[in-house]
């Protein structure tokens, strides 16, 4: 039997899921495998994974692995940063107050509009032509 403490949370975001665990450790991020440097090559995407970490102060305290199917790149960060706050709350649930006021607990609802039956995309008509 492991005496490590894991934590575990899912993270959505359009179509991405994240599975994330959460160890004491000394900050390594890593995702499907590859360090968070490797995985998401945007500094946009690294910066938005790393915000509840950092409004918590628990950059170097936590080691998060973590397994993303789906969707973008961004997608995937979005998702990621929900499942890093939701792991971060299950092991201390004094940060909820704290990560609620930042936005880190609410899914994005927003998702793709299905294309329409006649209509080039979801919004976008086929070009009328009078003659």
């Amino acid at each position: 039997m492991e005496d490590i403490i894991k934590h575990t949370a899912v993270g959505r975001r359009k179509e991405s899921v994240a599975r994330v665990r959460l160890i004491p450790g000394k900050g390594d991020i890593r995702v499907n495998g590859r360090p968070i440097e490797k995985y998401f090559l945007r500094e946009t995407d690294m910066i938005i994974v790393r915000q509840p970490l950092q409004v918590t102060d628990s950059l170097g305290k936590y080691d998060v692995f973590a397994n993303i199917r789906g969707g973008g790149t961004t997608g995937q960060a979005g998702a990621l940063k929900l499942g890093i706050a939701r792991c971060l709350i299950s092991a201390d649930p004094a940060l909820k107050d704290s990560l609620r006021k930042q936005g880190f607990l609410t899914r994005d609802p927003r998702a793709t509009e299905r294309k329409k039956y006649g209509q080039k995309g979801a919004r976008k008509r086929f070009q009328w032509t009078k003659r």
